[in-house]
């Protein structure tokens, strides 16, 4: 299963890119990877993975701002199709890591 992470966070202060910043890094931190600018991603290996990393982006979540989290299957997953532009390495990557379970 895949969990996705999107979030619009404010960046007009120091303060505010700070927080953007800590969450940005959090997220990284427990394995997740840029899909686009405010969109994240990790593969989980079930149910409870995707309850524990949806816990963490919880706990972890600026004041501000809005964040929003999905999962979805692999076959889901699968299905999405990139309109404009080139696959990126991790896209690559993931498309690799997703034939593999």
């Amino acid at each position: 299963m895949w969990l996705f992470v999107f979030f619009d966070l404010p960046t007009k202060t120091k303060k505010e890119r700070r927080k953007y910043t800590q969450f940005r890094n959090h997220l990284l931190k427990d394995g997740f990877i840029m899909m686009q600018f405010s969109v994240y991603t990790r593969i989980c290996k079930g149910d409870d993975s995707i309850e524990t990393h949806k816990k963490r982006v919880k706990e972890h979540i600026p004041p501000k701002g809005n964040v929003r989290m999905i999962s979805i299957t692999d076959l889901q997953y699968a299905k999405m199709e990139t309109l404009i532009g080139i696959k990126t390495v991790e896209e690559k990557l993931e498309k690799k890591q997703l034939l593999l379970f």
